[in-house]
């Protein structure tokens, strides 16, 4: 069984189903997974997702330049098109309103990549969030040693993602003033450290 840095979060019926991704990268050799569940409708997880236009949730300090991603969702992002950006460099492929977002990407460095998040209810209330991201790295005798460093710096930034959006989502369903805990929850900053000092965010 593959380990967490490449399964992360999720289940093995996860892993068996077909992705969007699959059809833009058949070939490609490098396959992880990520997941988490979410307290909050479907619907609103997606719109979340959306917010990746803008930012990409993860370390800000690391690959946002150090500015702070949206902690409120943005109007007019939900009005998707095929080929926006998302996160800088990569290309929105397709979508499915509602359910998932497919991106892909080219560099020099690590090859070619699609990626799609999905989000599917479970039950009223709760939701699932699951990510396939799919490489085809550049033939090099470095590619071994690159395909593991991709998968752990993979894992650190897109689990730190999730659980941004996760946490956001959940506060978002609560309303207005809802106090979230850290864990999972944002990696703050110091617009959020203000946010805990004034009392709008809980980080016990």
């Amino acid at each position: 069984m593959p380990g967490p840095v490449w399964t992360w979060g999720s289940t093995a019926g996860e892993r068996a189903e077909p992705f969007p991704c699959d059809r833009y990268l058949p070939e490609a050799d490098f396959v992880a997974f990520r997941a988490v569940d979410v307290d909050a409708r479907a619907e609103l997880v997606f719109r979340w997702l959306c917010q990746l236009r803008v930012a990409p949730y993860s370390y800000d300090w690391i690959d946002n330049l150090g500015r702070r991603s949206p902690r409120a969702l943005t109007p007019g992002l939900e009005d998707l098109e095929d080929g926006q950006r998302f996160m800088t460099i990569f290309r929105l492929a397709e979508h499915e309103p509602g359910r998932s977002i497919t991106l892909r990407h080219s560099g020099l460095v690590f090859g070619r990549f699609a990626v799609t998040y999905r989000v599917a209810p479970r039950g009223p209330e709760r939701s699932r969030l699951v990510v396939k991201l799919l490489a085809q790295l550049p033939r090099s005798p470095m590619r071994p040693a690159l395909r593991q460093l991709l998968a752990a710096g993979d894992l650190v930034m897109m689990r730190r993602q999730l659980l941004n959006l996760k946490g956001l989502a959940e506060r978002s369903a609560l309303g207005p003033g809802a106090r979230m805990s850290g864990e999972p929850g944002l990696a703050l900053g110091a617009d959020d450290r203000r946010e805990v000092a004034e009392g709008d965010v809980d980080v016990h």
